[in-house]
């Protein structure tokens, strides 16, 4: 089976930032519910139980999350699903975060595949609405660690079902990189001697990335989450990022490029996922991919069910579908990530793969800061500063790459 990695997720423009700067700033309390973040979602209530199946279901989704065989007629579990369900799959494919709060803002989709730096935005604004997971049977075997977490939910109250989880990694070359890094600052205060052959991930949700390695090596600033970031701390990890630029060879968001640039020694050291660490070295690169000492950031997508759905009763049987054990390992193995269902490595394909991705290691997750949507109230809890919003870090990674 091909295998089919994650496509570009780099955030281009700040789609729809005002919108969630305005849904997170206003609400009384008769239309939203208060949030020990800061958070107030408008008081939206999740379906009580099932009706009839309407006959068909509009999804977004990342590429290689809904397979109908049409890619590749070995890869297909829409098929099964539009028989059992009898709800015909209609798939727009999205090449970024920004792209998907767009298309749910237009109420022509029943659910998405987001990420956590769009979740918060769609709840937020309104746009995705709370999830009954007793609806969802399969929810019962997700990873304790998928659920009730920060950018799938706010206050108790479930906004998705979890679909799957991946670290971001630090991978260099074998061979041209000595000794072995442990540390982040391979590629930020010692990247110099790896001058035009470091790699970073091109997208503004890597400021993370920075604040992580600052959280660690510089405690003054007290960091507490990498995705709550007042102006001292961000102006530090804008600064930190605009130095390595110095060094940096090439931003990467195509995975192929990635690959190709470690095989030929372009790049030498940067961030990448397990997925591409192990297409290169079974292509012949001399890689090795670790979490270094600082940990790492991550995502986790999760499935939101549209606050407009025309077709929720289908978009419920979607999600359980996506999340049951056959098909949650079928997706995993063909996308290159670690399942949501705890029972999904069981059926995979390759009776190593969750063992190489981590799936059922709570402790490596731990490590793993996952994406968030970074928004005015302090997602750390503080209350007596603001934190610097999405649409201030897109503004900032283009003054970093200059």
């Amino acid at each position: 089976m091909e295998t089919l990695v994650r496509f570009n997720r780099t955030t281009k423009a700040a789609v729809a930032v005002a919108a969630l700067l305005a849904a997170t700033a206003c609400g009384s309390s008769d239309s939203a519910s208060s949030s020990s973040t800061g958070l107030n979602p408008p008081d939206l209530k999740a379906q009580s139980k099932l009706g009839k199946t309407e006959g068909e279901v509009n999804l977004i989704a990342w590429a290689g999350y809904v397979e109908d065989g049409s890619n590749d007629p070995e890869v297909d579990w829409v098929s099964d699903f539009e028989k059992q369900t009898g709800c015909q799959v209609n798939t727009k494919t999205a090449a970024s975060s920004d792209e998907m709060v767009k298309l749910m803002k237009t109420g022509q989709y029943d659910a998405v595949s987001a990420s956590g730096d769009a979740s918060l935005r769609l709840i937020a604004s309104g746009d995705a609405a709370p999830v009954n997971t007793d609806l969802v049977p399969n929810y019962a075997d997700v990873f304790s660690g998928l659920k009730q977490q920060a950018w799938n939910s706010v206050d108790g109250t479930a906004y998705g079902i979890p679909h799957g989880r991946g670290a971001n990694l630090l991978m260099y070359n074998t061979e041209k990189v000595s000794p072995a890094p442990t540390s982040w600052s391979a590629v930020f205060d010692d990247a110099a001697q790896y001058k035009g052959h470091v790699t970073a991930y091109d997208s503004p949700i890597y400021i993370a990335d920075a604040a992580l390695y600052l959280k660690a090596t510089k405690p003054e600033l007290k960091i507490e989450d990498p995705y709550a970031l007042d102006q001292d701390q961000f102006d530090a990890a804008v600064d930190l990022l605009k130095k390595q630029n110095a060094n940096v060879g090439e931003y990467w968001s195509d995975y192929l490029k990635e690959i190709s640039a470690f095989k030929s020694g372009d790049s030498v050291v940067g961030t990448t996922w397990q997925v591409i660490a192990n297409l290169a070295e079974g292509e012949g690169a001399k890689v090795k991919a670790i979490v270094p000492k600082e940990g790492s950031t991550g995502w986790s997508d999760t499935w939101m069910l549209s606050a407009k759905a025309e077709h929720p009763n289908c978009a419920y049987k979607w999600m359980d579908w996506i999340i049951s054990p056959k098909v949650n390992s079928q997706v995993a193995e063909y996308f290159g990530e670690a399942p949501a269902n705890s029972k999904a490595c069981d059926e995979t394909s390759d009776a190593s793969f969750c063992d190489t991705f981590h799936a059922t290691d709570e402790s490596y997750w731990k490590n793993i800061a996952f994406w968030n949507t970074p928004i005015e109230q302090c997602l750390d809890g503080r209350t007596d500063v603001k934190c610097v919003p999405y649409a201030k870090w897109v503004q900032a990674w283009t003054e970093i790459k200059g």
